[in-house]
């Protein structure tokens, strides 16, 4: 493996000097009284921030020709250098590892994908270390360091621990994953869920950029939601929150694997539509895939599976838009290459669910390719590099408090 290069602190050793520079990565590039409004700081206060990170080249000031004022000269916009630092990360599924190489703007410079044999944590843990080889060597021949490694897992995370609890598609139990990982790659590790990651992204870079409070919902092999409120990711006092994936919908419904009945998971999931397909047409049908063509197709009964997951997707939706009035609700994931058949039906149970003004939220949807899961634990080691209140694990141990 490339040798990692020895870590870097970052030079924000304040929470308002990380705060400063999370507005300018996500917001940027933004004039130093543009960075102070929307931080809610002062002018001193940025000023003080910016001179190291400019200093130790994170943030480069241009000239903003079209915001010169009446008198005196041009303002200055101050924006992230991209190429300061890189990232990597990976995320890991039940049957193949996906990585990816980010700058420090989480802009996805390579991708890679590669296949696994086994579920166990050993049989993961090898061909981890070999992505992360490779894109260390992609990193060198760039010239640029690498600063941290983010793992995506799905299931029960605990961030600050580094340990995946429970994760029902790997099987896996109570495995130290980021002491594991720091240990074979020697970099500082963040190891979250995999919708948080995602959540992260999508706050930081994408469609969240500016909210106080919205959701992402994942609609796939799992459903998962990721929440912002009060302009934080909601990891849940124990790790789990926003597990609409697990509300009941209907207390007849099928089994879910949590042990409850009815939950949206075992209702809108691939499996479950994969199962339901079976069952109501006959057909040994293979995937997801197949079970969408069915419906396309117009196979007896093949539709009525996608209306009944629509009407569970959309409720569980209602449920978050109720209890915390987000003001936007992201819906990705794999399962939109069927959102055709169900869009409808998420719309009419969400506007018949949602109570009152809650009705009013902002639902849009957002493909996700699989590199975009990667993107999301890269975008955890970046949060964490900037931010001394994030968790990351280095050669196999936390790093001393603030």
């Amino acid at each position: 493996m490339a040798s990692p290069p020895a870590v870097e602190s970052f030079p924000a050793n304040t929470s308002a000097a990380a705060q400063i520079f999370t507005t300018v990565l996500s917001q940027g590039p933004l004039t130093r009284m543009e960075v102070a409004r929307r931080a809610g700081l002062s002018a001193a206060a940025v000023t003080k921030a910016v001179r190291p990170l400019i200093e130790a080249g994170y943030l480069v000031e241009d000239v903003d020709e079209d915001a010169r004022p009446a008198l005196g000269r041009p303002a200055n916009l101050v924006r992230v250098d991209g190429g300061r630092a890189l990232f990597i990360g990976v995320k890991v599924t039940g049957d193949k590892l996906i990585g990816v190489l980010t700058d420090l703007c989480c802009r996805i410079l390579v991708a890679r994908h590669i296949p696994l044999a086994a579920r166990d944590p050993k049989a993961v843990l090898g061909p981890a270390t070999e992505l992360v080889r490779e894109l260390l060597i992609e990193a060198d021949g760039l010239g640029v360091r690498v600063a941290g490694l983010g793992m995506a897992v799905s299931g029960d995370v605990d961030r600050a621990e580094g340990v995946v609890r429970y994760s029902p598609f790997l099987e896996w139990r109570d495995v130290p994953l980021a002491e594991l990982a720091a240990m074979t790659t020697g970099l500082p590790v963040t190891v979250d869920n995999d919708v948080r990651a995602l959540t992260v992204a999508e706050q930081w870079f994408g469609a969240g950029v500016g909210l106080s409070g919205f959701a992402v919902v994942t609609v796939g092999a799992g459903i998962g939601c990721g929440l912002v409120v009060h302009g934080r990711v909601v990891a849940g006092a124990h790790g789990v929150a926003g597990e609409i994936g697990h509300v009941t919908v209907d207390p007849a419904g099928p089994r879910c694997h949590c042990g409850n009945r009815g939950c949206v998971e075992a209702i809108a999931s691939d499996d479950a539509i994969v199962r339901q397909m079976r069952a109501a047409t006959g057909v040994q049908v293979a995937d997801a895939v197949q079970a969408a063509s069915l419906a396309h197709d117009g196979v007896a009964g093949a539709r009525e599976i996608y209306a009944r997951a629509g009407d569970a997707i959309g409720r569980g939706i209602a449920t978050v838009a109720n209890l915390l009035g987000p003001e936007r609700v992201i819906i990705s994931g794999e399962g939109l290459a069927a959102y055709d058949l169900f869009a409808d039906h998420i719309r009419t149970a969400f506007a018949a669910a949602a109570f009152g003004s809650a009705a009013q939220c902002d639902v849009r949807t957002r493909p996700l390719p699989f590199d975009e899961w990667a993107r999301g634990a890269a975008a955890t080691a970046i949060q964490s590099f900037i931010r001394s209140d994030a968790n990351q694990h280095t050669r196999g141990r936390a790093p001393s408090p603030p």
